[in-house]
């Protein structure tokens, strides 16, 4: 005998399936949009990329434009989560101001990582398409990509300021060294990569950010009073 759903039950459930559809045609969206681009992309292709109906598409995200627009933007911040967690790990506790080799290492380890965040092939996509679409969207470029370039610097700032405190940085302007972090990795492995055209090898990317932190560490690392 089959089992009835009391109304309590089936009501509980409907949220998380309505929830896990929607994240599955955004998903699909969004890989749509990549692959086609915003003016050849189309609604009956979406659906069947989520395995849904064309009506569904509608009834959960609305228009076209309403799609891409959710689309990227759970892009976006599925990309920060990834960045944010990275920066998480960058700690001052338990460090002595002459770990210059340590503090060297570590920078680098979460400099490749960001990279490998900020450069995979979706958030590859992703900028692609920011910057196609900045005539029509215009707001997206900072809603999706400049929100989440500055909650990364921000946490960046963060966790300088806390090295800095702990004698291991030598900054006024925490955030002027975030930035400019950031820069050192992202700047030349978008000019290297061609906005993510031309593959990127995992020593180079690796390079990149010893190179990013060589330079850093020049401008920000401990002076010789500091060491001392």
């Amino acid at each position: 005998m089959s089992e009835v759903s009391s109304p309590q039950t089936a009501g509980a459930g409907a949220p998380r399936g309505r929830i896990d559809k929607r994240h599955a045609i955004l998903g699909a969206a969004f890989t749509v949009f990549a692959r086609e681009g915003y003016g050849q992309a189309c609604v009956r292709v979406i659906a069947a990329e989520a395995g849904v109906a064309k009506p569904t598409v509608y009834n959960h995200l609305g228009d076209k434009e309403n799609l891409f627009r959710h689309a990227m933007e759970a892009a976006g911040a599925r990309a920060l989560t990834a960045s944010l967690a990275v920066v998480a790990e960058l700690r001052a506790e338990g460090a002595t101001a002459d770990d210059a080799a340590a503090l060297s290492a570590t920078l680098e380890d979460v400099g490749y990582r960001l990279l490998l965040c900020s450069c995979d092939e979706r958030s590859w996509a992703l900028r692609r398409l920011l910057y196609a679409e900045v005539g029509k969207f215009p707001e997206l470029l900072d809603s999706v990509w400049g929100h989440g370039t500055h909650r990364v610097q921000e946490a960046l700032a963060d966790r300088f300021a806390r090295l800095t405190l702990a004698g291991r940085l030598h900054t006024a302007d925490p955030a002027q060294a975030a930035e400019q972090f950031f820069a050192l990795l992202t700047g030349p492995m978008e000019a290297r990569s061609r906005l993510g055209t031309r593959p990127v090898s995992d020593a180079e990317a690796r390079e990149v950010a010893r190179a990013a932190v060589r330079t850093f560490l020049r401008a920000f690392g401990p002076g010789p009073d500091e060491t001392a």
